[in-house]
């Protein structure tokens, strides 16, 4: 985002400790950068680059709520909407965003790809599945070598509850619970 299109009382997306929050510029400050509030805390923030900033909060991250006839947004509603989101308590006709619902990372629809398969694949053919599906695309010169990687991960990380099984050298099947 640029610093010029910053203005002050409105709520941004603002990347504040690895996450993305709704915080509301209050001012400038004096060495660079805002001042401003976390909406969902009400704990001070110092945002000192406009690099953190993600563009105006309900807009871009969660549906989008209603503005009051002063122009800012209303505080009230936006922590009820993320409450309501983090519940999954939503209102009649407001709906989960799309990044709520189900990713298509490459190693979702790997595993998907794993499962329709009768035998054990390699990353290389489990990506061919993959990008022949559509669903997802890539530009990446080694994306084999990039699903490989997160695979060991998975099963390093999660144990027995990973999704995937190595059967033999650079081959994997699904696991059936």
């Amino acid at each position: 985002m640029k610093k010029e299109s910053v203005k002050l009382g409105a709520v941004y997306a603002c990347k504040v400790s690895g996450e993305i929050q709704p915080v509301r510029l209050t001012k400038a400050n004096s060495q660079g950068g805002w001042d401003g509030t976390n909406v969902r805390t009400h704990k001070a923030v110092r945002v000192k680059s406009s690099q953190r900033l993600r563009g105006l909060w309900p807009k871009k991250t969660l549906p989008i709520v209603a503005e009051k006839d002063d122009g800012k947004a209303d505080d009230q509603g936006v922590a009820e909407t993320v409450a309501a989101v983090e519940k999954g308590n939503l209102a009649e006709g407001v709906t989960v965003p799309e990044a709520k619902k189900e990713r298509h990372s490459l190693l979702n629809l790997a595993a998907k790809a794993l499962a329709e398969a009768a035998t054990p694949l390699n990353c290389k053919e489990m990506v061919e599945k993959v990008l022949a599906t559509g669903l997802w695309q890539t530009d990446g010169k080694t994306p084999s070598a990039t699903l490989y990687s997160a695979i060991l991960r998975e099963i390093t990380t999660k144990g027995d509850a990973a999704r995937f099984r190595k059967t033999e050298r650079g081959k994997f099947e699904i696991v059936t619970k």
